[in-house]
């Protein structure tokens, strides 16, 4: 598994949280970090769509983070993770910059994704895929980290 994302996490505490999660994930997650593009909005979506697709694997699932993306519950991603693996096409989630995704990475992707209609920082939502990565293993694998229903 893959996340391909722009700019680079430097705060200690977001990193922690990330690690956190990562040291628990298997099949691991790997980040991708990519720099900013530079220039006009439509020159850095450009660059960075160019530095994003040579940054895929191949036979990757591609999922898009993008405001319009399907918004799923919990349970819903982690039996969208457990198909994609199935399928044998290792996701590869893609976080874009601050100017949005160019249409070339949303033409590459196969399914788009959001994780709801609020803003998040681009660090928020590495923090956020990474924490429900896990808990969809731990869904899959019946693991009580997740608490399905409510008292």
């Amino acid at each position: 598994m893959r996340l391909v994302a722009i700019g680079r996490m430097k705060d200690k505490a977001e990193l922690a949280l990330v690690e956190r999660y990562l040291k628990r994930l298997r099949p691991r997650l790997e980040i991708v970090e990519l720099a900013d593009g530079r220039g006009s909005p439509e020159e850095i979506k450009r660059r960075e769509a160019q530095a994003i697709l040579a940054a895929i694997p191949a036979q990757s699932f591609v999922i898009a983070l993008d405001q319009d993306g399907q918004a799923h519950d919990s349970v819903a991603f982690a039996h969208a993770m457990q198909d994609w693996m199935a399928a044998g096409r290792a996701p590869c989630f893609i976080i874009g910059g601050a100017e949005g995704l160019d249409g070339a990475i949303l033409d590459r992707a196969d399914a788009a994704m959001s994780l709801g209609a609020m803003t998040w920082p681009h660090m928020l939502v590495r923090i956020m895929l990474v924490e429900q990565v896990y808990r969809a293993q731990a869904i899959v694998a019946g693991h009580p980290y997740h608490r399905a229903g409510r008292p």
